[in-house]
C-alpha cells in the first residue's frame, strides 16, 4: 500500500502503457465492489470537443459564489496532479489522495486477475479515485465532471448526472471517435441519460441531428443554443467580454466574463442554461448576484492567459483545429496591429499541419519547438508543415522561450500555444524560472 503521494502517483503513471481502452465495464465492476460511491454524487457531466474546461470553470465559480461546496474533476492538469480533483478550487490533499489510491489499488489488481476485462487504464484509475474522494471522503453539494475522451465509452460515463452538457462537436481524436461529425457526435451524445436535461452549444447540423435523436430516445429535455437559449455580444474591452443571455423565461443583461474570446461566450451561455435547468427542474437555485460574481471570477489556467506584462506574454492550449481557429480570432480581436511573436509546439497525433497553417496567420514570426512528451511532434516536423516566410526551429524549448522573451518589445506580444501539455511546462517555467525570480 502507498505511504506517500509520490508512491501513489508512480503507480498511476505505471498504468500509462495500457493506453486508451474505451468501455465502462471495468469501471462498473470496480465501483460495484466499492458499493457504488458515484451514486452518492450530485453531478453535472460536461462533454464536447472544445470548451469543456471553461464551462466547468464557469459553473464551479457560479455555484461557489452562491455559497455551495463544489467539486470539479478535470484533465489534464496544468500545475500539479492534485488539481484534477478540487473542491472550491482547492486541490485534493496528498493525505486524501493516498487514502483514495489505497482503496482503489486493490480493485485494479482484482479486475485484471478475476475478470476478462483486463487492467484499468491510467484515466480509469484516476476517475475511480475521484469517485472515492467525492463520494466517500469529501462529499460536495455538486460535482462537475469533465469527460476525458468522447463520452459514450468514457470512464466518467458511469455517473448519473442531474444534467449533461455537450459544448460542441468537431473533428478530434478521429482514430478513437470516428472520421465524421455524425460518428463523433454519436460518441459525445452517449452521456445523455434517461429523463435528464441536456444542454448543447453544438452548431453543426449533423451533430444537432444526432444529439436530438439521442435526447428523444432517452426522453431527455434538450436545450440547444440559438433555439432554447441565445446570447448577444455587447463588445469587449480590457475587462473581457460583455453580453446578454436569454433563455425565454430567464434573462440576464450586462454580464461580463474575464475569459477572453467570443467563443467563451458560448461556454458561459452553456453554463448559464445549465444553471437555469438546475434551478427549474432540480431546485438548485442561485441568485443573479451569484451568477454575475461567478462569471467574473472564472479563470482557467492556459486559456488565453496573460502571464507577463513586460513584455506581454499570453499562453493558450489550443490543441485542435477548432481551438486554433478560435485562438486566431481572439488574437486579432485583442491584439490587432501589434507585432506577434509565436512559439509553437504540438502533438504529432493531432492535425498539426492544419493547425500550423492556421496559427501562422496570426504571427509576424514563428519559432517551432518540441518538449519531453511521448507524443510530441519534433520541431522540424512542425517547421516543414509551415508556409510562413519568417520561421525558425529550436528543439530546446527553454532556450527558445528565453531568447524570445529577450527579443519581444514592450509594445509587442509573445504568444505561446499548442498542446496543453506544452503549455503546462511553459507556464511552470514562466512562474518559477530563474529569469523571473
Amino acid at each position: 500500500m502507498f505511504e506517500t503521494c509520490n508512491e501513489a502517483l508512480q503507480w498511476i503513471r505505471s498504468l500509462i502503457p495500457f493506453g486508451i481502452k474505451p468501455g465502462i465495464e471495468r469501471m462498473e465492476w470496480m465501483l460495484d465492489k466499492l458499493g457504488n460511491p458515484e451514486r452518492r454524487i450530485q453531478a453535472v457531466h460536461v462533454g464536447g470537443t472544445n470548451g469543456k474546461g471553461s464551462t466547468v470553470c464557469f459553473l464551479w465559480h457560479i455555484y461557489e459564489a452562491a455559497g455551495m461546496k463544489v467539486g470539479t474533476y478535470t484533465s489534464p492538469y496544468i500545475t500539479s496532479f492534485n488539481e484534477r480533483m478540487m473542491v472550491n478550487g482547492q486541490p485534493i490533499s496528498d493525505e486524501d489522495l493516498i487514502k483514495a489510491a489505497n482503496m482503489v489499488y486493490p480493485l485494479t489488481i482484482a479486475v485484471d486477475h478475476e475478470t476478462d476485462f483486463g487492467s484499468p487504464t491510467e484515466f480509469e484509475a484516476v476517475t475511480m479515485i475521484s469517485f472515492v474522494y467525492f463520494g466517500l471522503l469529501n462529499p460536495c453539494d455538486l460535482v462537475i465532471y469533465e469527460v476525458g475522451l468522447g463520452g459514450r465509452l468514457d470512464s466518467t460515463n458511469v455517473i448519473h448526472p442531474l444534467v449533461s452538457v455537450i459544448t460542441n462537436v468537431a473533428m478530434d481524436h478521429m482514430k478513437v471517435l470516428g472520421n465524421t461529425i455524425k460518428q463523433i457526435a454519436f460518441e459525445k451524445a452517449g452521456i445523455i441519460k434517461q429523463n435528464t436535461g441536456i444542454v448543447t452549444t453544438a452548431e453543426h447540423p449533423d451533430a444537432i441531428e444526432v444529439i436530438r435523436k439521442k435526447a428523444l430516445e432517452k426522453e431527455s429535455k434538450l436545450f440547444i443554443l440559438n433555439d432554447a437559449f441565445t446570447f448577444r455580444p455587447l463588445g469587449h474591452d480590457s475587462e473581457g467580454e460583455h453580453f446578454n443571455f436569454d433563455a425565454g423565461l430567464r434573462q440576464f443583461c450586462q454580464l461580463t466574463i474575464h475569459m477572453k474570446g467570443e467563443h467563451q461566450l458560448k461556454n458561459a451561455s452553456a453554463a448559464l442554461m445549465t444553471v437555469c435547468y438546475l434551478s427549474t427542474y432540480c431546485g438548485i437555485a442561485v441568485s443573479v448576484e451569484a451568477i454575475r460574481i461567478g462569471l467574473k471570477r472564472a479563470a482557467w489556467p492556459g486559456r488565453f492567459e496573460r502571464m507577463m506584462n513586460h513584455p506581454q506574454i499570453v499562453i493558450d492550449g489550443a490543441h485542435n483545429v477548432q481551438g486554433t481557429e478560435a485562438l486566431v480570432r481572439t488574437v486579432k480581436r485583442y491584439y490587432e496591429g501589434k507585432t506577434i511573436h509565436l512559439l509553437y509546439a504540438a502533438l504529432q497525433d493531432k492535425e498539426y499541419k492544419k493547425m500550423v497553417q492556421l496559427i501562422e496567420k496570426a504571427a509576424d514570426d514563428i519559432t517551432f519547438t518540441t518538449f519531453d512528451f511521448p507524443r510530441a511532434a519534433s520541431s522540424d516536423l512542425l517547421y516543414n508543415a509551415s508556409l510562413h516566410a519568417k520561421k525558425r526551429q529550436n528543439s530546446n524549448w527553454k532556450a527558445a522561450l528565453h531568447r524570445m522573451i529577450g527579443e519581444t518589445g514592450e509594445d509587442e506580444l509573445l504568444l505561446i500555444c499548442g498542446s496543453l501539455y506544452f503549455i503546462a511546462v511553459v507556464r511552470d517555467e514562466l512562474l518559477t524560472g530563474e529569469r523571473l525570480r
